[in-house]
C-alpha cells in the first residue's frame, strides 16, 4: 500500500472544484459516466486492432444507488487501470488520459470515437461526495488497484483482489448533496445527460408486461400477459442522428422526435438530417415545429451533444439566433465546450457550422417550395414567424427567403412578391409611381377598411406576426419604389393617391365649420382633423393611426424602435365631406341634435378601430337606442 499527495498547483483544489469549476453540481454524473463510456470504447478500439484478445462480453455500464450506506456507484467493464495508471491519470489533475490515448492510436483505429473533452471530469465527483473510492482492474495481466480520497490532497492507493475487468467508482454522498441519493433524481439526470450515450447504461430494474413465455392462454384463447422484471436500460445507444438517412423512414424521424420531446403533442412539420465530416464534423437532426407568435416559448429546444454526450440545450452563439426556434439535436466534437459565448462567436469552426446549418435550412425550405408549393402553402402559417425572424437577422438567409416568402391575401390566395406585384401593379401604383402593398394584421378587426379597399378592386394581404412592423421596413428597403401600408392607416384614397381628384361638395367655410363641430368631441392633443373629398359610399368619418407612428409602436413592443417608440399616441380623424350624413349634420339647426349625430359618427369610427371601450362603449349603446326610439316616433 502507498500513500501520497495529489499533484496540484494549489494546496487544496477541491473547494475550487466544488464551487467554481462547474456551473452546476449535477454535471458530475455526466462526467463519470462519460469516463465509463471512454473506458468501454477504448477496450473495443484495442480489440479491433488486436491489442486486446480477450472477450469483451457484456459492456453495460451500471449505476447503483445505496441509500442506506449513502453511496452512488458507477461501474464499467472497460479497459480498467493499473496502479501506475491510477497514479498517472488520477493523481495528476488535468492530465487527460483520453487525449493521450487518441494521440497514441490515431493512426491505428477510430480513437476519435472516445470522449476526450472533459479533462477534470473525474474530480467533479467531489462536488457531491466527501469521499470517493476507485476499484479497478486493467485488461492487462496486472493486479487490481484501490484508490480513495476524502476531498483533501491526501490519497490512499493499494493493491486489491478484484476478479472482473473494469472500474467501480463509489461516491460517498456528502450531507449537503443528499438529493443525489434519491432514485427519481438520478433517473432524471440519466435521462437528461445520458439518454443517447453509445454504451448501454443500467439503473436498477423495471417491470414490464409481456406475453407469457410458457404460452399459457386466457379464457378467450389469447396468450396471457405477465409482469416480468427486466434491466432498466436508460439509453438508446444508436439514436437516429447517428444513422444514415437511407436507413431511416419518416416514422423513424417522428419516433425520434417523440423520444426527444415526450411531452409534446404536436408533430414536427418536417426535418433536416445533418451529416458532414469536412471541413468540420457535424451530425444531427433539426425539426421544424409549429412556431407560435410567442417566440420565447420556442427557444432552448435544440440539444447540443459531443459524440452522443449531452452538453447543453442553450445553443446561442453556436447557431444563428433565428435557428434557436427549431427543435432537435446537433452533435459535433468540433464545438469547444465550457467557454464563453463571445469565444464561441469568434471560433472558426463554430462560424462554419453556423453557416452550414443556415444553408441547409434555406435549401430545405426552397426545396419544399419548389417541389410541393401546395404543401408549402399549407404549412405557411406555422413557419412564417420563423422565416420572418431569419430574414430580419441573417442577411444571407434573407436573400434566399425573399424568393419563397409568401403573401396571403384576404381570400386565401398565396403569392410571392413578384407574383403579387404582377397582380396589383396596374391598380395599386400611385400617382408618384410607387407600388402600394396594402396589408392587414387582423382580418376581422380591420374588416371595415379591408372592405373599402376591396370595393376599389385593391388586393389586401395578411401580415399578422409580431415581426411585421420590422419586416415591412426591410422589404421597403429591398424593393425599389415599393411601399407597405396597413389598410387602416388612412382613408383608402389617401393611401393610394391617384391623379384624378373627386370634387368637394363643401365650401372652405363649410369644411371649417365641420372641423369645429368634431373638434369639440375629441382630445385635441391626440387627434388631427381633416376634411377630404371621397365617394359618397365611403365612410363619413374614420379614425386612423399614421403608418409610421403605428409601426414604431409595434416595433417597440418587440424591441427596436428607440426614441420613436416612446412618442405619445396620435390619431387622424378624417371626415368625408361628400357623405350625405355630413351634409345632414351641417344643415341641422338644432345644436343638440347636430352634436348627437357627430358624436355617434365619431363613436362609430372608434368602434371600427376597437377604441370604444368601457364607459364610452356603454354611452354609445344608450345613444344608439335613443336614436332608434326617436326614429320609430
Amino acid at each position: 500500500m502507498s500513500k501520497g499527495k495529489i499533484k496540484v498547483q494549489t494546496e487544496n483544489i477541491f473547494p475550487i472544484i466544488k464551487k467554481f469549476l462547474y456551473s452546476d453540481n449535477e454535471i458530475f454524473l455526466r462526467e463519470l459516466i462519460s469516463n465509463a463510456v471512454d473506458a468501454t470504447q477504448k477496450l473495443k478500439a484495442l480489440a479491433s486492432i488486436g491489442e486486446f484478445k480477450g472477450e469483451i462480453g457484456d459492456e453495460t455500464i451500471e449505476v447503483k444507488l445505496d441509500k442506506k450506506n449513502k453511496t452512488l456507484t458507477i461501474s464499467d467493464k472497460g479497459i480498467g487501470m493499473t496502479a501506475e495508471e491510477v497514479k498517472k491519470y488520477i493523481n495528476q489533475i488535468a492530465f487527460s488520459g483520453a487525449e493521450e490515448f487518441v494521440e497514441k492510436y490515431k493512426d491505428k483505429t477510430d480513437a476519435n470515437a472516445i470522449i476526450g473533452h472533459f479533462g477534470l471530469g473525474f474530480y467533479s465527483a467531489f462536488m457531491v461526495a466527501d469521499k470517493v473510492e476507485i476499484f479497478t482492474k486493467s485488461y492487462k495481466n496486472e493486479p487490481a488497484a484501490y484508490w480513495s480520497c476524502d476531498g483533501s490532497p491526501e490519497y490512499t492507493l493499494k493493491q486489491i483482489d478484484k476478479k472482473e475487468r473494469g472500474t467501480d467508482i463509489v461516491l460517498h454522498i456528502a450531507e449537503d448533496s443528499t438529493e443525489f441519493l434519491e432514485e427519481s433524481r438520478i433517473q432524471q439526470l440519466l435521462d437528461k445527460y445520458c439518454k443517447f450515450m453509445p454504451v448501454p447504461i443500467k439503473f436498477g430494474t423495471k417491470k414490464i408486461r409481456k406475453p407469457d413465455p410458457l404460452g399459457q392462454k386466457d379464457e378467450d384463447g389469447n396468450v396471457k400477459m405477465v409482469e416480468v422484471e427486466v434491466d432498466n436500460i436508460i439509453n438508446i445507444t444508436k439514436p437516429a442522428w447517428t444513422k444514415k438517412p437511407s436507413e431511416l423512414t419518416d416514422e423513424d424521424y417522428k419516433e425520434f422526435y417523440r423520444q426527444l420531446y415526450p411531452m409534446s403533442f404536436d408533430e414536427p412539420l418536417f426535418y433536416i438530417h445533418l451529416n458532414v465530416d469536412y471541413p468540420f464534423n457535424l451530425t444531427g437532426i433539426l425539426y421544424f415545429p409549429k412556431v407560435k407568435n410567442n417566440m420565447e416559448l420556442q427557444r432552448n429546444k435544440i440539444q447540443l451533444y459531443s459524440r452522443q454526450v449531452f452538453i447543453t440545450d442553450n445553443v446561442e452563439g453556436i447557431v444563428p439566433d433565428f435557428l434557436t426556434l427549431l427543435h432537435g439535436v446537433i452533435d459535433s466534437p468540433d464545438i469547444p465546450l465550457n467557454v464563453s459565448r463571445s469565444y464561441l462567436q469568434a471560433d472558426a469552426n463554430v462560424k462554419k457550422i453556423s453557416k452550414y446549418i443556415t444553408k441547409k435550412v434555406s435549401d430545405k425550405l426552397e426545396e419544399i417550395f419548389k417541389k410541393d408549393r401546395k404543401h408549402f402553402e399549407e404549412i405557411w402559417n406555422d413557419i412564417k414567424v420563423f422565416i420572418e425572424y431569419g430574414m430580419l437577422t441573417e442577411e444571407k438567409f434573407f436573400e434566399r427567403a425573399k424568393n419563397f416568402f409568401l403573401y396571403k391575401d384576404t381570400e386565401g390566395n398565396y403569392f410571392t412578391f413578384d407574383e403579387l406585384k404582377e397582380k396589383i401593379k396596374d391598380k395599386q401604383t400611385d400617382k408618384n409611381g410607387h407600388l402600394l402593398v396594402l396589408y392587414a394584421s387582423d382580418k376581422d378587426e380591420q374588416y371595415n377598411f379591408i372592405d373599402a379597399a376591396l370595393q376599389k378592386e385593391y388586393k389586401v394581404v395578411i401580415l399578422d406576426t409580431p415581426l411585421t412592423a420590422h419586416l415591412v421596413g426591410k422589404l421597403e428597403q429591398t424593393y425599389d419604389k415599393t411601399k407597405f401600408a396597413r389598410v387602416d392607416a388612412d382613408s383608402i384614397d389617401k393611401l393610394i393617391e391617384k391623379d384624378e381628384e373627386i370634387p368637394s361638395k363643401l365650401s372652405d367655410d363649410e369644411k371649417e365649420k365641420v372641423k369645429n363641430i368634431f373638434a369639440e368631441l375629441v382630445d385635441k392633443e391626440k387627434f388631427q382633423i381633416e376634411v377630404i373629398s371621397a365617394g359618397e359610399k365611403e365612410n363619413p368619418v374614420i379614425i386612423t393611426r399614421p403608418e409610421f407612428l403605428r409601426r414604431m409602436k409595434d416595433m417597440e413592443a418587440v424591441g427596436g424602435a428607440g426614441f420613436y417608440g416612446s412618442m405619445p399616441e396620435s390619431y387622424q380623424l378624417t371626415i368625408n365631406g361628400n357623405h350625405p350624413a355630413i351634409y345632414k349634420l351641417l344643415h341641422t339647426e338644432d345644436e343638440n341634435t347636430r352634436n348627437t349625430i357627430a358624436e355617434q359618427l365619431v363613436d362609430l369610427a372608434k368602434l371600427a378601430q376597437g377604441m370604444l371601450k368601457g364607459e364610452e362603449l356603454n354611452k354609445f349603446i344608450h345613444n344608439s337606442i335613443e336614436v332608434i326610439e326617436k326614429a320609430e316616433k
